[in-house]
Order: structure tokens, then C-alpha cells, then sequence
């Protein structure tokens, strides 16, 4: 298969990798190949940590932060390293050639880092993961969670975008002009997050432990921290209906979208009929350092 200027030597395309679905290896590279446009104007700048699955969804699957020595050369490396020793390579998705090779590798779904590979101590967003309780239905709350996080950001000046994560909840990404640290941008993310919870205590928590929850909306801002990803966008997910990590308008937060509503089989054609909301996202970027939450 040639890919721009590059040859991919495809292997297995039937091979079923969503067997509930019928969707096959040969589908999610298809998928991959379609919004690839999109999905590198967020990857190019970011390594990766991929998760594969060589047998489809039926089979255990596993998590690769090293680039293996057998991918070729071509496929960019980033060499981060570890807190307590060591270092990794990290692969960076820059182009549609390297984003379908990986998904012939098996790759379903793709976990960006939080900091530009040019300074991995600075991050360059923040981030909100309102989860839901668990085995829930009703996303009405999550919704509400995201809409109550992007106006109390707002009388801050800092513009969120949403995305549903093909899973169990919604991302909140704030663009930030990077200069804080992981613990500072995360301590500032708890700051926002405590006024929410002073507003609606009933309602939201900062609780990790998931028995103590209740039904409340946890507010996970642990996820600002270094060497922690959040699912790419437009990153299909290891769940049935090969649902996807899309980027949506907050108006489609306010109309009830659900997040596993979009999949690999529709993506591709909202891209056609709409721009992608995040399109152009870090032009909103500000500073924390003159900002305090309430």
C-alpha cells in the first residue's frame, strides 16, 4: 500500500478485529487512513503510547511506550525519560503514513502525552476527565459537569473543548501557554475543581476511590501529571462497535450526544460534512500564572 511517499506492506485485513461488529483489521486501517488529515494536526507534536491488540478486541491486547527496534527508521522517536531512571522511545504519529503503518501493527488505540516533544516537563494543556459512575446509562450529569467546568474556565478567560472519550465519560482540554510544571497545572486544575464542588456538592467529588463516590461526577484531574496520556483524538477505542474519541461542539454536549455515539463507521463522514472543532485549538492558548481559580 503506498501512503504518500512511503510503502506499507499490509498484512491480515480480514482478520476480524471487532467480533461483535464484524469489523475487521482491514476496516480500522481504512478508518485510520480516512481521518488521518485530522488526527495528525493533534499527534504530530506528542509521543504515544499505543495500544495494541494482534488478535482483535476478543483477545487481551497490550500497551507499547517503546518503539520496537523492527519499526522502520522513518517512524519519528521521541526519547523521554523515566522519573526513577531510564528512558523509553517514545513513537510520534506526524504523518498518515506512520499513523496507518501502526495501525497495521495492530494498533486500535493511541494515548498522546501532554507535553510537545520539544519540552516534555512543560505541558501545553490541561485537562478534565468527568467519569461517570461506573455501569451508568445516563450521561446526563457528565454533560452537565462538562458545561458547569467550561463556564467557571470561562470567567477565567480560558476556553475549553470537549471531546467524548468512546468510552464512559467526557475530556475537557484547555489549551495553556506552557511555563507551569505538571504539579502546578494540576494544582490549578484541583482549584477549579474545588469551586465546582463548593457550588454543587451533591453533585460532584474529587474522590478517587469509586465506593465512596456514590452517584457523584468524579473529577479527575490526576491525568495532569507527567508521563500521563489521555486518548487521542479521533482514537478508536478497544470497545464494542469500534466506538471513537471525537471531538465535538458544545452545542452537541447541550443536545445529548453520548459518549460512544460516534464510531469508525460514522467519523468519517461527519469530517466531510463539518470542520473539526478542535481545529486550530492551541490559538486559544493562555497563561495560568496570571489566573487563579475561585
Amino acid at each position: 500500500m503506498k501512503v504518500g511517499s512511503r510503502g506499507i506492506d499490509i498484512s491480515n485485513r480480514e482478520k476480524v478485529f471487532f467480533p461483535d461488529s464484524g469489523l475487521t483489521k482491514g476496516d480500522l486501517i481504512d478508518y485510520y487512513e480516512a481521518v488521518a488529515e485530522q488526527f495528525v494536526s493533534h499527534s504530530d507534536d506528542y509521543g504515544v503510547t499505543i495500544q495494541r491488540f494482534p488478535n482483535g478486541i476478543g483477545e487481551d491486547g497490550f500497551y507499547s511506550k517503546n518503539t520496537p527496534d523492527y519499526f522502520p527508521e522513518w517512524i519519528e522517536r521521541i526519547n523521554f525519560p523515566r522519573r526513577k531512571g531510564g528512558s523509553f522511545d517514545a513513537p510520534v504519529i506526524g504523518s498518515k503514513a506512520a499513523l496507518v503503518y501502526l495501525a497495521d501493527q495492530a494498533m486500535i488505540t493511541a494515548h498522546l502525552y501532554l507535553s510537545r516533544k520539544d519540552d516534555l516537563e512543560k505541558p501545553d494543556r490541561m485537562i478534565f476527565d468527568l467519569d461517570p459512575p461506573e455501569a451508568t446509562k445516563d450521561y446526563s450529569k457528565a454533560r452537565k459537569a462538562a458545561i458547569d467546568l467550561r463556564d467557571i474556565l470561562a470567567d477565567l478567560d480560558l476556553k475549553a473543548f470537549v471531546k467524548t472519550t468512546g468510552s464512559n465519560g467526557y475530556h475537557l482540554i484547555v489549551p495553556i501557554r506552557r511555563g507551569p510544571s505538571f504539579d502546578e497545572v494540576r494544582e490549578f486544575a484541583r482549584g477549579v475543581c474545588e469551586g465546582l464542588i463548593g457550588r454543587e456538592p451533591k453533585s460532584y467529588t474529587l474522590e478517587q476511590r469509586k465506593e465512596k463516590r456514590g452517584n457523584k461526577i468524579f473529577l479527575d484531574t490526576l491525568r495532569n501529571s507527567y508521563g500521563n496520556t489521555a486518548v487521542a483524538p479521533y482514537s478508536v477505542r478497544a470497545r464494542k462497535g469500534a466506538p471513537v474519541a471525537t471531538p465535538v461542539e458544545w452545542d452537541e454536549i447541550e443536545g445529548g450526544v453520548d459518549p460512544r455515539d460516534w464510531t469508525i463507521e460514522n467519523v468519517p463522514q461527519r469530517l466531510e460534512q463539518r470542520a473539526d472543532p478542535w481545529k486550530g485549538m492551541m490559538r486559544h492558548a493562555r497563561s495560568l500564572e496570571t489566573r487563579e481559580p475561585e
